[in-house]
């Protein structure tokens, strides 16, 4: 094997971790790696995305295993994520033009909006006793206003993923985190990670059939990722909320400081 053979096992053996144990990180992660190999961005992000896909659905097995998983909060997300992918490949495939302006515009606005987030999750405990107290401590959103919220995360979602890759598992935590505070981390996790495979995979075929795919670079890739992603689903099942959440937020930091800066 060539050693840039081996250094792309070594990084999907590595980011499959990290997006199994948080559930972000993957194509906040891996598209920068690809360029560093010296991937054109347009192939890059579509490798990526299908990447995303094949390995966050092995994390899924686990997830479902450990009851980690909403389905009816995946289901809300995919309502509209999945149409939104759609259209938005529809609409580049028009242009004919790479929408680099764009990409770094929605990747720096994201990284600052990350670093106020994760803020936010380290003070998640101060953060839900205020919320019992304004509540009377009865603190649990739901109903149509929700799901429609849900719905239309899922919309931003699905446009931010099929124009930069980036966005699956770090944006969507963020949202849940916001729509439902009261939802374990290891369930926020495993959510995301439900959510994230028919999105990313959409989005990857998607950029596949307008020629952005490199299917040797993927098996390579997934070579490392799946043990990997294996490895790091059961781990979040058996760390404490309160370990996990500061791990969760110091992730979504360096995710937030590479894309501001």
């Amino acid at each position: 094997m060539e050693l840039a053979n081996f250094g792309l096992v070594i990084a999907g053996l590595v980011v499959g971790f990290i997006v199994g144990m948080t559930g972000v990180g993957g194509g906040s992660l891996m598209t920068p790696i690809l360029l560093w190999f010296g991937i054109n961005p347009a192939t890059a992000v579509g490798t990526d995305l299908l990447y995303a896909a094949i390995t966050k659905s092995s994390a899924v097995l686990v997830h479902r295993k450990n009851k980690n998983i909403d389905w009816a909060i995946t289901g809300w997300l995919t309502l509209g994520s999945v149409p939104a992918v759609a259209m938005t490949l529809w609409f580049l495939s028009t242009l004919h033009t790479a929408p680099d302006a764009m990409n770094a515009i929605i990747k720096q606005a994201l990284g600052f909006v990350l670093f106020a987030t994760a803020l936010a999750i380290f003070f998640k405990k101060r953060l839900l006793e205020f919320a019992h107290k304004r509540a009377g401590g009865n603190y649990n959103p739901s109903g149509s206003r929700l799901n429609v919220m849900t719905v239309i995360t899922g919309l931003i979602l699905g446009t931010m993923v099929a124009l930069t890759s980036i966005g699956a598992g770090a944006l969507g935590t963020v949202a849940l985190f916001i729509l439902y505070p009261l939802l374990p981390t290891r369930r926020l996790v495993g959510t995301e990670i439900a959510h994230a495979v028919p999105l990313t995979l959409v989005a990857g075929l998607g950029h596949a059939s307008m020629g952005n795919m490199d299917w040797g670079v993927l098996g390579f890739l997934l070579m490392g990722s799946l043990p990997g992603i294996w490895l790091g689903s059961h781990l979040t099942g058996r760390i404490s909320d309160e370990v996990l959440r500061p791990c969760l937020a110091t992730m979504l930091v360096l995710i937030g400081y590479k894309l501001a800066f």
